[in-house]
């Protein structure tokens, strides 16, 4: 089948989901009001709260939920076939990501835009907040880990990425500098940033800096662990310095790139017209995971994604001018991110390989799909970009940073955040001393990922990234369940029907379960006494999560008002515009 065909088939299905179902759940379930007075309104304070033009907001939610994740995770599951795969993506994105992304921003828009963590305690209950927070500590350990193996990896593989990759800190630093200190609009230098990222690009693929003696002189075997270390490092320092030195003038530069590389994707595929010859369904090894439940979570960014509930709640609400523009912004950014994840799906399905033999060398068993799942997504979209001109060891230095830098951005975020949960949990725990010293909780929310993404695998390092990626989509999928069900009994207390809502909330919480007991049983069988004990946790807070699920969905139900709630609950009344002196 050509490649193109199926895009333009999945595409298509992604702008009737926006059309039909989208507009469902903004009418009927979510009740958009274009009347009421959003936070960014009623709190402008020209920092946090700032209403902002619904298309320069989409982009700034999707750039901040878009990051490794729908592709790496894409680039594993074709290892059952790229038809469940694809399957997963599309139901996934439509029927369960559109609704969790957008029914998070309109809750914490209607809740003075808080965070969802807070919200939970709000609309659920004390217990389920302390759920939340936890959850939140460990998706956050995971991502953290896991994409510092991505990266540790691809610098590896791809030394010519090292120059522009670092190069990109220096130009970054300017366009804030420039942005904040002197005031500046952001798009010129961001788009001269990207340039100059460009053109680090041809210098890193003349001048390509391999660590691996420095390593072989430290001592250390795989030369990957030296560049985990420094990125840790590197984290340590961003997570400490403010936002706009660095990490703000980062997602101005990768927000050019990442609708770069999709239209270079789509072009590429276009033009070279290129063939999938993936399997359908794959035969595995007998010994491999199996595809249920498995593939529903090892897809998790791409499908549905509890990482976006954190930004939803967390900035996107701060900045919504008009509460109808949360379909564009939520629904729309899920649909953007299951864009990328079709992107992997082509990149490993028609691009890496020419014959199916070719690409079962490639996937043989799942630990080398796992290990290797970045860089045949590399190679796959170098194949597209050589079909448009680009020479192919160019087009695969670019593949590669667009990948490091939405996962180094992640990275920054993901410490960021684990600092203040850190700050929040040691509060909580009375460590007043952990809690209000600012380097201190930056150390702990580094040494913990650092140490999980060092953990020896053996000889088989694919296995290893495997399991820690099928950990971090457990719990990943644990926090899209849990904010769904907030989510589901909210809308159930203003007397709008759950079901679009409850649907995918089984569904997630019946395969993080079912995937989770697997697992354990797997780890204890091995003697994985480090992983055994950590998934055992995740189990219990996915139980957790389900006996508060049900008992404030129980709760809502009992607790309904007599007509219908078609006007906003007393505690998201809508405060009226202040009068024009």
């Amino acid at each position: 089948m050509p490649a193109m065909v199926l895009a333009i088939a999945v595409l298509a299905l992604f702008a009737c989901g926006f059309l039909f179902y989208a507009r469902y759940l903004s009418q009927k379930v979510y009740r958009l009001d274009p009347e009421y007075v959003t936070p960014a309104h009623r709190f402008n304070d020209g920092v946090d709260f700032v209403p902002t033009n619904k298309h320069v907001l989409f982009g700034h939610h999707f750039t901040s939920v878009a990051g490794a994740a729908p592709i790496v995770g894409p680039a594993i599951a074709v290892y059952w076939g790229w038809l469940p795969a694809l399957i997963w993506i599309v139901v996934g994105t439509i029927v369960a990501a559109g609704v969790h992304d957008m029914g998070a921003l309109v809750l914490s828009v209607r809740h003075k835009a808080k965070g969802i963590g807070t919200l939970t305690k709000d609309v659920v209950g004390r217990r389920a907040g302390t759920l939340f927070l936890i959850i939140i500590f460990f998706l956050l350990t995971l991502v953290n880990a896991v994409f510092a193996v991505v990266i540790g990896n691809l610098l590896v593989a791809y030394p010519g990425a090292v120059i522009p990759i670092f190069g990109e800190i220096p130009i970054a630093i300017a366009i804030g500098y420039y942005v904040y200190k002197r005031r500046g609009a952001a798009l010129v230098p961001s788009l001269l940033g990207v340039a100059a990222l460009y053109v680090l690009i041809w210098i890193g693929d003349a001048v390509p800096l391999d660590i691996t003696p420095l390593a072989e002189g430290l001592g250390i075997d795989n030369p990957r662990n030296v560049w985990i270390v420094i990125l840790f490092a590197y984290t340590f320092v961003a997570a400490r310095i403010p936002v706009w030195v660095l990490l703000q003038p980062r997602d101005y530069i990768n927000s050019h790139q990442l609708f770069v590389a999709l239209a270079l994707v789509l072009l590429g595929v276009g033009v070279g017209w290129n063939t999938i010859v993936a399997p359908a369904l794959n035969t595995v090894p007998e010994d491999s995971p199996s595809m249920w439940p498995f593939l529903f979570i090892t897809v998790a960014c791409g499908a549905i994604s509890g990482f976006h509930c954190l930004v939803s709640s967390g900035t996107s609400s701060k900045q919504l001018d008009k509460e109808t523009d949360a379909k564009y912004v939520g629904y729309g950014g899920a649909l953007g991110e299951g864009s990328l994840a079709l992107c992997s799906i082509l990149a490993v399905s028609a691009g890496v390989a020419a014959t199916q033999a070719d690409w079962q060398s490639l996937y043989p068993d799942f630990a080398t799909a796992s290990g290797g799942a970045t860089s045949n997504f590399v190679n796959g979209i170098a194949v597209f970009a050589n079909n448009l001109g680009i020479p192919l060891d160019i087009a695969a230095i670019f593949a590669a940073v667009v990948v490091i830098s939405f996962a180094a951005t992640t990275m920054d975020t993901g410490v960021r955040l684990q600092r203040y949960v850190v700050q929040e949990i040691a509060e909580m725990a009375g460590w007043r001393k952990v809690a209000n010293h600012l380097t201190l909780a930056t150390a702990v929310a580094v040494a913990i990922p650092l140490a999980l993404a060092l953990m020896p695998g053996g000889e088989d390092a694919g296995y290893a990234f495997g399991v820690l990626w099928q950990l971090f989509g457990t719990t990943n999928q644990l926090l899209a369940g849990l904010a769904l069900a907030v989510i589901a009994v909210w809308v159930t207390k203003r007397r709008a029907n759950p079901i679009a809502i409850l649907v995918p909330l089984v569904f997630l919480v019946g395969m993080t379960t079912w995937a989770l007991i697997e697992n354990l049983g797997r780890f204890i069988e091995q003697g994985e006494w480090v992983l055994a004990p950590l998934d055992a946790i995740i189990f219990l807070l996915a139980l957790w999560m389900i006996v508060e699920a049900a008992r404030g969905l129980a709760a809502a139900w009992n607790d309904r008002p007599g007509p219908a709630r078609t006007a906003p609950s007393e505690e998201d009344e809508p405060v009226a515009e202040p009068a024009a002196e």
